[in-house]
Order: structure tokens, then sequence, then C-alpha cells
């Protein structure tokens, strides 16, 4: 896979599955400067998921030349499309540019298996969410629009305890 400058970008490694949960939690407590702390204090995914992830190749990790790992993107290959159910990167290493550079890497990956649309979720208003998913080619879901798996997945948010009115589903059709 591609670098992007000092970085290596890879399919998640089983040992890697620990540092994941690591940099998802450490991302989170951004979360803290919006005054979303319940976001900043939930636990990060259970280690099996993201050994099942890992062992599914639905993790890319951003990788520096030591081998430490500084980001990773989590998705799920679905008919016609890949959902982008997580990406996260060290706050030390915000503002590279990584995160878009993983949203790169999933969008290659998935036209290399035909599929031409990433979809994810994200809050409307948190910088560096709907915002920036808009600068990296992301578009913004009506509610009207959603189809019988989005709203499942909205429905199953909800029973999570997320405030829906504050999020938004959003996709990117890859040319």
């Amino acid at each position: 896979m591609q670098h992007a400058s000092n970085l290596t970008f890879r399919l998640a490694a089983p040992h890697e599955a620990d540092t994941i949960r690591t940099i998802e939690f450490e991302a989170g407590q951004r979360f803290v400067s919006v005054g979303m702390t319940g976001i900043a204090d939930a636990p990060p995914m259970e280690l099996e998921l993201v050994q099942r992830k890992i062992d599914a190749q639905q993790i890319i990790v951003a990788v520096e030349t030591d081998e430490t790992c500084v980001g990773f993107v989590m998705f799920e290959p679905q008919s016609a499309r890949f959902y982008v159910q997580e990406l996260d990167v060290l706050s030390s290493h915000a503002g590279q540019r990584i995160g878009a550079a993983l949203i790169d890497q999933v969008a290659q990956l998935a036209r290399a298996q035909q599929i031409t649309q990433l979809i994810l979720s994200t809050f409307r208003e948190v910088p560096w969410n709907a915002p920036y998913y808009r600068r990296l080619g992301f578009r913004d879901i009506e509610a009207a629009d959603l189809d019988a798996a989005l709203i499942a997945r909205r429905d199953a948010h909800i029973a999570r305890g997320l405030d829906e009115s504050k999020r938004v589903f959003m996709r990117r059709d890859l040319a």
C-alpha cells in the first residue's frame, strides 16, 4: 500500500488489536473539548470485536517507519458499498492528513472490488466529524433517503443511547 510522508498503510495485524483500542480511546478524549464527555468516557471497542475485524481484513492502519501505529480505519463491506465504522488518529498526529489518507485507502480497496460508494454516520456539528468528511468529498444523506439498512443502523444507535438528532449519515461516491 501507499506511503504518505513517513507513513505506511497496510491491513492491521493480529498483535495490533490492543494498540487500535488505545488509539480509539485516546482519540475519543477530543470530545471533552466539545462537551461530549459521554463519548470520551466510553470504553474502547471490545478486544474480541477488534480481533474479528482484523481477521476479516477490515481494519487498515497507518504506521510509522518504526512500526508505531498512529491511526486506523475500520470498515464493513456491505452490498454495493463500504460502511466506514471508525476512523481514529492519535491527537499527537492530528492535522497531518492521516485520516484523509486512511479514507483514501478504503476507497482504493472498495474500487478494486467494484464498490462505488463509501457511507458513514457521524456527528453533524463536531468540527472533525461531518465538516471534516465534507472536505473529503462526503455528502449528507437526507433522512428521507435512508435505505432499510441505514435505518436499522440508526435504530441501533438510538438503542445504544446515541442522540441521532445530532448525527448525520454521509456518502461519498467513488468514480
